[in-house]
């Protein structure tokens, strides 16, 4: 048996490092030659990796999110017999421990999970309230009882979720938080708005427009399509768009902080909107003024 590491390659148009986006593997797996063992995602495309040799995984070089470096180890394998490229295996970054708490000085055993169902238990209260805190993952035992002995009241749990939750209803339901990583094609639609919301002046414009003439002359001209490549109103929209640019290029400009420059572009490159199974993105039509109806609505 011998290790075989495989390297980032060299993804093209210049490309120094890359995002993981997506590993389809994990350590352990047996992995053939040419089997897909990821995606990466640089600022051109999502690419998918392919495995060199058959064998285990031993590591993975990082976690969906992390940037490699072109040539930089990105998995390392077992296989059978001698291997042109040797290496040590990769270690996986581990995420740091939490901070230790500090430990008590008491004679008193830990608490186990018994001992906190029972504790529980003791708290006097009706089941109602009790289903109600366990929904709310509230602990009854920070909630102070103004009944007899203590007991708690929905009164006494409606004050409490009042003061933990002051813009809240007591019935606005649970107040956790889940913390989603933006990586991979996410990661870049959200870093190219970001940037367009700093460099690129944005305003709404309503019209009201009588399209009859366009919609008939669409209709005219689907009469000779096959089904399949028939026109849609959104070519139309997207070349009056391109015309009305050169006539007012001060609407596709941009923002050059650093030299304190309007940039006006003369390439209309026009990003359309679009619903996907993965939400909403925002695929660009690259040189668009160059392009004819027909192949603004292929394309």
């Amino acid at each position: 048996m011998s290790e075989y590491t495989f390297k980032l390659p060299d993804l093209g148009e210049g490309t120094v490092e890359s995002e993981i986006a997506e590993w389809y593997i994990k350590v352990g797996d047996e992995v053939a030659e040419e089997d897909v063992v990821g995606t990466m995602m640089t600022d051109k495309a999502a690419v998918e990796l392919s495995s060199p040799v058959s064998g285990r995984v031993l590591s993975l070089a990082g976690k969906p999110g992390d940037t490699i470096s072109v040539g930089a180890p990105l998995v390392v394998f077992e296989i059978n017999g001698a291997a042109g490229n040797t290496a040590e295996p990769v270690p996986v970054e581990k995420p740091e421990p939490e901070p230790a708490s500090t430990p008590k000085t008491s004679d008193e055993p830990p608490a186990t999970s018994e001992t906190v169902r029972d504790e529980s238990a003791r708290i006097l209260t009706s089941p109602a309230i009790r289903r109600r805190a366990r929904e709310a993952n509230i602990d009854l035992a920070a909630v102070p009882g103004s009944g007899p002995n203590g007991r708690i009241l929905r009164k006494d749990l409606d004050a409490y979720l009042q003061q933990r939750l002051p813009d809240e209803s007591p019935f606005a339901g649970e107040a956790g938080t889940t913390e989603v990583k933006i990586i991979g094609l996410r990661r870049m639609i959200s870093d190219r708005m970001s940037r367009a919301k700093r460099e690129v002046a944005h305003f709404s414009y309503v019209e009201e427009i009588d399209i009859t003439e366009v919609d008939r002359l669409r209709k005219s001209l689907n009469e000779e399509r096959d089904p399949s490549a028939r026109l849609t109103l959104l070519p139309f929209l997207a070349l009056a768009l391109i015309r009305t640019l050169k006539d007012y290029p001060q609407i596709n400009t941009t923002h050059d902080r650093e030299h304190d420059l309007l940039i006006q572009h003369q390439a209309v490159h026009l990003g359309m909107a679009t619903q996907t199974a993965d939400g909403l993105k925002v695929p660009v039509i690259k040189h668009a003024e160059r392009r004819s109806l027909d192949d603004l609505s292929s394309e």
